[in-house]
C-alpha cells in the first residue's frame, strides 16, 4: 500500500526484507513479523530518531512491550491498537474497537498511566460514514431486503465469496433482490467470483477496488461480510449483517453482534453446517421488522465519530505532557 499512502500525501519508509531469524519467542503472533523484534525495533528507532514524533501509533498483533521500549525515542508517546488482550504493553493510550470487551481486560498489560479507549464509540472510521449516517437510517427503514452486499475484505484469502454465492445461488431470496459483491483488485479468487456471478439467477454485479464503500453500504439493505472493520462502518450506516467468521479470531465480534441483535452469527466458514445456517440467516432476514430491529440496534452500536474521539485523547495527552 506504498504507493496508495504516499499519493495521499504522506511520507512513507520501506525497511528491507527480514534477514534476521523469525522469533520463536512470545507473544502468540511473534513469527507474523517475519523478522524478531529487536531488528525491527531497531530499525524503526533509526526512522523515528530523525522524526521525534509527538505519538507513535503501532498496530502489531507480533510486538508486546519490548519492542513498544525499544522503539520509540524517549519523548515519543505510544498508542497501541490492540483487542487480544495477551501481552504486556509499553504505552500511554491503547484502543481496543471491539463490541463486548472491557478495560479490565487490561489490567496487569499496560502501565497505570495508560488511558484506555474501548468499544465501537472509538472505531476509526473514514468520515464520509459519518457524513452518510442519518440519511442512509432514514432511507433504509421499513425498506425490506432488495440490495444485498457481499465484501469479504479486499484479498479474501479463504474465498469465502465464492462460498457465499454458491449457497446464494439455491437459496430462497426475495423477487427482485440485486447482489454487488466487492473485492480487491489483487484478491486470488476475483476471476472465479466473476464467472460465478455470471451464472446467478439474480442481477450479481462485481465491483473491484471502490474507493466509496460508505455508499454502497448506505444503498444495501443486508451484507454478508468477514468480521473486522468493516464491521463498525455497517454499524454506523445501521447495515444489518451476515458474519462470516472466515479466522478463529473473528469469532467473538460475530458473537457479540449476535448477542446485541446487530447481525446473525452463522459461525465459522469451515463448519459443518455452514451453508445451512447461512441459509436460515437469510431466510430470517427476509422478514421487514426483523431488519429493522436489526439496523436499530446496530446503529445504536457506533456513530462514526470515534476518529474525533481518539484525537481528542491524543491531545489531551500533549497538554498533560507539556
Amino acid at each position: 500500500m506504498a504507493e496508495q499512502i504516499a499519493a495521499e500525501r504522506f511520507d512513507v519508509t520501506l525497511f528491507p526484507a527480514s534477514i534476521g531469524q523469525v522469533s520463536e519467542s512470545p507473544p502468540a503472533h511473534a513469527h507474523w513479523a517475519r523478522v524478531c523484534w529487536e531488528q525491527d525495533a531497531e530499525e524503526t528507532r533509526t526512522v523515528l530518531d530523525a522524526i521525534q514524533p509527538d505519538w507513535l501509533v503501532m498496530d502489531h498483533y507480533a510486538f508486546d512491550a519490548r519492542w513498544q521500549t525499544a522503539a520509540r525515542p524517549k519523548n515519543t508517546r505510544l498508542t497501541v491498537v490492540d483487542d487480544l488482550a495477551d501481552r504486556l504493553h509499553d504505552c500511554e493510550l491503547l484502543l481496543d474497537q471491539n463490541l463486548g470487551h472491557e478495560a479490565h481486560y487490561y489490567d496487569g498489560l499496560v502501565p497505570d498511566r495508560c488511558v484506555r479507549l474501548i468499544g465501537p464509540r472509538y472505531a476509526l472510521l473514514r468520515p464520509e460514514f459519518a457524513a452518510a449516517r442519518s440519511k442512509a437510517l432514514a432511507d433504509r427503514e421499513g425498506r425490506g431486503l432488495r440490495n444485498l452486499l457481499i465484501t469479504m475484505g479486499g484479498v479474501d484469502q479463504a474465498d469465502a465469496t465464492s462460498t457465499v454465492l454458491s449457497v446464494l445461488r439455491n437459496a430462497i431470496l426475495p423477487e427482485g433482490l440485486h447482489i454487488t459483491v466487492i473485492m480487491g483488485a489483487n484478491a486470488p479468487a476475483l476471476d472465479r467470483v466473476r464467472v460465478l456471478a455470471e451464472e446467478m439467477p439474480r442481477s450479481t454485479m462485481v465491483a473491484v477496488g471502490v474507493a466509496d464503500m460508505a455508499a454502497h453500504m448506505a444503498h444495501a439493505d443486508l451484507a454478508i461480510s468477514a468480521a473486522g472493520g468493516t464491521t463498525w462502518e455497517r454499524c454506523c450506516l445501521g447495515l444489518p449483517g451476515i458474519i462470516v467468521e472466515t479466522a478463529e479470531n473473528q469469532a467473538g465480534i460475530a458473537q457479540a453482534m449476535a448477542e446485541a441483535g446487530a447481525a446473525f452469527d452463522p459461525g465459522p466458514l469451515t463448519a459443518a453446517d455452514f451453508v445451512l445456517a447461512l441459509q436460515t440467516a437469510l431466510s430470517e432476514a427476509s422478514d421487514v421488522a426483523l431488519l429493522d430491529a436489526l439496523s436499530e440496534n446496530a446503529a445504536a452500536i457506533c456513530d462514526g465519530d470515534g476518529v474525533a474521539r481518539v484525537v481528542a485523547a491524543l491531545e489531551i495527552g500533549c497538554l498533560h505532557e507539556d
